[in-house]
């Protein structure tokens, strides 16, 4: 990589320190914290490989929700975060390119007659989702008959799935797996409906921050890193992001 410019360590590092944020709520990306306290994952990672090639300090910072980690993008208080890109959000800060993608898919119940992603945007069917996650924000945004029930957390939604006897549970596939052994005879349905897109965000105003952020996931992608970790922390439920060919010449 290029020699890193004073303005980009001006803006993510000024004190000779990157502060960075990630969501604790995402398991496949946070995957706990070492016998020290430390946050271990692919996202803490990621913060740890930037902070390498900026040669600065790293100070991390692990957020229970996701407006909370939104917000530390924008006032400032994190150089970066890393969370699910979405149009909403990148209204307030800017994204880099997915350096993973994650699968969004339903569970139906046993005795659903539902058996395919296309039968579940229909009148009267509802649907139990986690407000405000990334995946319930695209189907804010592309559902045209189904209702949302919404929950304010991914346990919640479980929850409320089972006790109002909704019609399916929107949700990431690695913790539908695990929900699904919960509830005998439930179905995860073939394919996905979105496909969310983990990415670096900053501050709108840190263009130069940007172009180094948008090499740093070109690298990451390429050299290998981002499957390595994958492997490392043996996740299942997502992929290594396609690097665009605009990405790629961009490094």
């Amino acid at each position: 990589m290029n020699l890193i410019s004073s303005k980009v360590l001006q803006q993510l590092a000024p004190h000779g320190v990157l502060s960075a944020g990630v969501y604790l709520g995402n398991f496949l990306l946070v995957t706990g914290r070492s016998s020290a306290g430390e946050l271990i994952g692919i996202a803490p990672d990621i913060c740890r490989a930037i902070a390498k090639h900026l040669d600065v300090e790293l100070n991390l910072h692990g957020f229970n929700t996701q407006d909370e980690l939104l917000e530390a993008a924008v006032s400032g208080s994190c150089g970066i975060v890393l969370l699910g890109s979405d149009p909403a959000r990148a209204q307030k800060v800017t994204f880099t390119p997915a350096y993973v993608e994650l699968e969004a898919c339903y569970l139906v119940p046993a005795d659903s007659p539902i058996t395919d992603l296309s039968q579940v945007d229909q009148p009267g069917i509802r649907i139990a989702s986690f407000y405000k996650s990334a995946y319930d924000l695209w189907l804010q945004r592309n559902l045209k008959y189904a209702s949302l029930v919404h929950a304010d957390s991914v346990k919640a939604s479980n929850e409320i799935f089972i006790s109002e006897k909704l019609d399916a549970l929107a949700g990431l596939k690695s913790g539908l797996v695990s929900v699904s052994q919960d509830i005998p005879g439930s179905r995860i349905l073939d394919g996905q409906f979105t496909g969310i897109q983990q990415a670096i965000a900053t501050q709108k105003s840190h263009q130069e921050s940007i172009e180094f952020l948008n090499a740093c996931v070109a690298e990451f992608i390429e050299s290998g890193l981002v499957a390595d970790l994958i492997r490392q922390y043996q996740v299942r439920g997502l992929s290594v992001a396609k690097l665009s060919k605009a990405s790629a010449e961009g490094k």
